[in-house]
């Protein structure tokens, strides 16, 4: 079944079950890799992308219900002002030690400072909750949200 959608900025066109997770579309059929597969269950958050601006986890979303939606994923993270926050926190506060969680976390991260560009812990806590880091860098991962929010801040104010 042909499935028209928005990926990145970029029409596309994908031949796929209904069924087929979002993930697999993206890694397997798209090539883009940078999503990554944790647990299939939509508990780990390692596979978090964007559909029209809100973080959802691609390993349980069935590409049928991305026909006409806009989807980010972690390749295009730096063309947003507050993607490019994010990352220059991350390598800042040096986060990544395995690195395999940082994408979705980083995509987690990204739909929070667009929804609240002034979180307070409890915020960044709540919505990186879903995001598992079998490394424990949370410290650094809270660190690094808090960071680049002070950043953008600080850009806005000197505008």
């Amino acid at each position: 079944m042909p499935i028209e959608t928005t990926i990145n900025g970029t029409a596309v066109r994908v031949e796929s079950t209904p069924d087929t997770p979002l993930l697999w579309v993206l890694r397997d059929e798209l090539g883009l890799v940078g999503t990554k597969f944790g647990c299939g269950r939509a508990l780990c958050g390692a596979c978090t992308v964007h559909v029209d601006g809100r973080a959802v986890r691609a390993c349980a979303f069935p590409i049928r219900y991305a026909a006409g939606k806009e989807i980010r994923t972690v390749e295009s993270i730096e063309e947003t002002e507050v993607g490019r926050a994010v990352v220059e926190a991350w390598v800042g506060e040096e986060v990544v030690q395995c690195g395999w969680c940082q994408p979705g976390q980083c995509m987690s991260a990204v739909a929070l400072l667009k929804e609240k560009p002034a979180p307070t812990d409890d915020d960044v806590d709540a919505a990186m909750s879903g995001n598992l880091c079998r490394c424990g860098t949370y410290t650094r991962i809270r660190k690094a949200i808090r960071g680049a929010a002070r950043a953008l801040a600080d850009r806005e104010e000197n505008r």
